[in-house]
Formats: structure tokens, sequence, C-alpha cells
């Protein structure tokens, strides 16, 4: 019987990353190994990097699969190459800095699976001014006895508002039971004002949706069928899984691009990394085009300060002093 090569090397454009145990199984229920994910990655390749282009990213790593521990991991790890580049970023809660990866081409996608990464969870922002978001992002995030159908509905719902504000909205599926939708905008705010922003228009869709929506602060506050828009995704330091990343879920599925004419259709189970390979040969990257269509924030800032001065000034800023009591109680992107 013949061995199991313990390495292969991988030509990525001009690089070569060299990947170990690539017959390590990953994802149990498929039997993908690590290799299959290095081929899924590179299949996707200009959407991988449109999506985590100059974006700190965190990282989640799986060092021995899914059956393993789960690492999430800012700072990047030991051993990188010198091509593989990073932005330092500075945690004010903590006093602390890291050096985060900053993906610029296919071949430092590529490197980070092999140091056993899973999913890319980019910042909504550049490296060129880390602290001045370039994307918004709507997150429909569903309640614990909330259907995919709720889902679908207020997909639709965010789709009119936005249309109504002449903002091109990029949908994908969460990877789990959720969807995303991206909006390019200009990077002249903060994330306090990106936030306050994303926060109008999710009472906006609340007020439209009331049966559906909740935009309360607190998880024991909502209706666990209703969906929250969580707003505090546009939050510093909070990432979601990037376009085109895989999950690590036990059927590998991917957030992937979809076209609002297919919210009504789509199932998110369908989409795996062993599936969006050739939807991606087909319909290319999605997104590719969000970067030419950028929104300018002040219409929602206009509605923040009108929803302020009624009374509803928006929740503590987690990354403020004064926010340090919201992590777990708020949500997270299904």
């Amino acid at each position: 019987m013949a061995s199991k090569p313990p390495s292969v090397e991988i030509d990525v454009d001009d690089r070569v990353v060299k990947v170990t145990n690539p017959d390590r199984v990953y994802f149990p229920e498929s039997g993908a190994t690590k290799l299959d994910l290095v081929e899924y990655y590179l299949s996707v390749g200009d959407g991988i990097v449109n999506a985590l282009r100059e974006r700190p990213c965190m990282l989640h790593r799986f060092p021995k699969g899914l059956a393993g521990d789960k690492v999430h991991q800012k700072r990047l790890p030991a051993g990188a190459p010198p091509w593989v580049e990073t932005v330092r970023l500075h945690f004010p809660r903590w006093n602390r800095t890291a050096d985060e990866l900053c993906v610029t081409e296919l071949a430092s996608v590529i490197w980070a699976v092999q140091m056993s990464t899973v999913e890319f969870h980019p910042w909504n922002s550049r490296r060129a001014d880390t602290e001045r978001p370039d994307e918004w992002r709507i997150d429909l995030d569903p309640g614990p006895l909330c259907d995919f159908g709720t889902v679908q509905r207020v997909a639709h719902v965010a789709h009119e508002v936005l249309d109504e504000l002449g903002a091109r909205g990029h949908p994908k599926t969460s990877g789990g039971s959720g969807l995303h939708v991206y909006v390019r905008i200009h990077p002249d705010h903060g994330f306090q004002d990106v936030r306050r922003a994303a926060l109008a228009f999710a009472r906006e869709v609340e007020r439209r949706a009331p049966d559906d929506v909740t935009t309360a602060w607190w998880r024991k506050d909502r209706d666990p069928h209703h969906l929250f828009v969580d707003y505090n995704q546009n939050a510093r330091d909070h990432t979601i899984a990037a376009a085109y990343s895989v999950r690590g879920l036990p059927d590998a599925r991917v957030s992937t691009p979809i076209r609002w004419d297919e919210v009504d259709d789509v199932d998110p189970h369908d989409l795996t990394m062993l599936t969006v390979p050739a939807r991606y040969a087909e319909l290319g990257d999605l997104h590719a085009d969000i970067d030419e269509h950028p929104f300018d924030l002040a219409p929602l800032l206009e509605w923040a300060a009108r929803d302020e001065a009624a009374g509803t000034a928006p929740p503590p800023d987690p990354d403020q002093p004064d926010g340090s009591s919201s992590p777990s109680g708020v949500g997270g992107s299904r």
C-alpha cells in the first residue's frame, strides 16, 4: 500500500505554498480533506480575494479539522513567509495591538488554509484607514424559532428600502441560516456613525415588517420567532464570514453571493464547498462590481438623528467602555 504524501506543493500565481497533511479529513460528513479545502479556495480565487482585499482578517482555524477545537485567531500565525502581508490594529479595551492577515493575493489565502484556516472573517474597513469603514453590512439573523421563509420575506423588505435610498445591495447567504447584504459606502465616517446608520436602517425595516423583525438589543427581549437585523455587525472589530468563505459546519456550507432574484428559491444547505465551484465557474463573482457603487450614508444619518430626537438613542457600543456589558446577550450572525 502506497503511503500518503506528507505534503504537496501548490502553485499559486508566482508563489509556491507547501500544504502539509493534505489528506487530513476536515469535514467528516463528506470526507472532504484539507487539500479539498485548498482546491475549493483556488476555484473561487478572484472572489475570495475581492472579499478580503486589504482588510484586516480574523481567522477561524481548525488544526485537527472540525472534530477538534476551533481557534479564533486575530494575530497572524507564526511562520508566515515574507510575502504574506499584515496590518497592525490597536484594541483600546485591552490596550493591545495585533498584526492581522491582510490579503493582497490568493497565495495568502492558500497559506492561511495551510495553517488550518477554514473561515475568513474580514473587517469592514481597509488597511489604508482601518478606522473608517467602506462597507455597511446588513445581517438578517433569524431567531431560534424563525424559519428561512421569514428571512426571505425580510430580505425583500430590506431590498425595497435600499432601492428607495438609492443604495446598491449585494446579497449573500451567511453560510448558516441567515442572509447578509453588503453595501459599499464612502469611507467618510467612523464605526459609531456607520453603526448608527445601520440601526436607523434596521428600525425602518422593523417598521415595515413588525410581525417578522426585531431590533431589540438584548436577546432575552426578542421574540424567538422574529428576525434580528443585527446592526451591531458594523461595530469596530465585529466581523462576519466573507463572501465565498467556507463555514465550520459539517456540510461545509459556503457564504455565497446570490442575485436578488434568487432570494425566494435559495436553500443555503445547497451551497457548499462541493457545489459552489461549478456555480462560480458559471456565474463568476456576483460581488465583483461592489466597489463601483458607493453609497453616501447621509440620509441614514438623518434618520438616526430623527430617531434619537424622538428618544430612541442607540444602545451602548460594545467597543466603548460603557458597552462592556453587552456582548453575549446581543447576538451573533447565523
